[in-house]
């Protein structure tokens, strides 16, 4: 019998009163218990943690880890970025022999693709990091200098078009081998979502907007 120990979290405390999060993850989890797991099943155990990904020394989740090495159950997380946002550690929990690590929302996903999405989304948020600093940098210089409106709508424009070419290119790596495989964009998008990468604007990605990467790649 397959036995399955669930791990959760959020980031905030806010979060995890209001429970938002949390009905996200738990359905994401039951549809991947309803519709993939091998039945019968059994649910060895439950977790939440309250803090951030970032953060690796979390009690519920060592906890939960411990008992999937007891029981030799299986760690069942929604989303990978659920379980950590360091690749580091994701790929050390995927080099140990004492624990199987499912994704809900990536069922057929193996070892090393988990390895590349993690690294691939650990890649995009630094990235979005230093191009956030340098955005406030920007912005503060500009805030000293007078120019037109239409300058700047221009400059901004611009920059959109600039950022929109870089994602595509950092993405390339992950987005073009699913296409070649014949993925459908759909199934790119929810790749996507599901590494934690997100889209220019910060959001999730729409298969229209997988269609604009690969366009601007081919371009390129």
């Amino acid at each position: 019998m397959q036995r399955f120990v669930i791990y959760r979290r959020v980031s905030t405390k806010h979060q995890g009163e209001s429970g938002h999060g949390l009905k996200a993850q738990t359905r994401d989890i039951e549809l991947f218990l309803s519709a993939y797991a091998e039945t019968p099943y059994k649910i060895t155990g439950e977790f939440t943690d309250v803090l951030s990904g970032a953060d690796n020394d979390r009690p519920e989740l060592k906890t939960a880890l411990e008992l999937c090495r007891k029981m030799r159950a299986a760690l069942l997380v929604s989303k990978l970025d659920r379980l950590s946002r360091k690749v580091s550690f994701i790929a050390g929990l995927l080099d140990d022999p004492k624990v199987t690590l499912w994704v809900a929302s990536m069922p057929h996903a193996d070892k090393f693709q988990l390895h590349i999405y993690a690294a691939l989304a650990e890649q995009e948020r630094e990235f979005i990091s230093l191009r956030t600093k340098a955005a406030l940098a920007e912005a503060k210089a500009a805030g000293r200098k007078l120019g037109g409106l239409r300058d700047k709508t221009g400059k901004r424009n611009e920059a959109v078009k600039a950022g929109a070419m870089r994602q595509a290119q950092r993405i390339a790596a992950m987005v073009q081998p699913l296409y070649a495989q014949g993925k459908s964009l759909r199934e790119i998008a929810e790749a996507l979502n599901v590494s934690g990468v997100p889209t220019a604007r910060g959001g999730s990605w729409q298969a229209s907007q997988v269609k604009r990467v690969l366009d601007r790649l081919a371009r390129a």
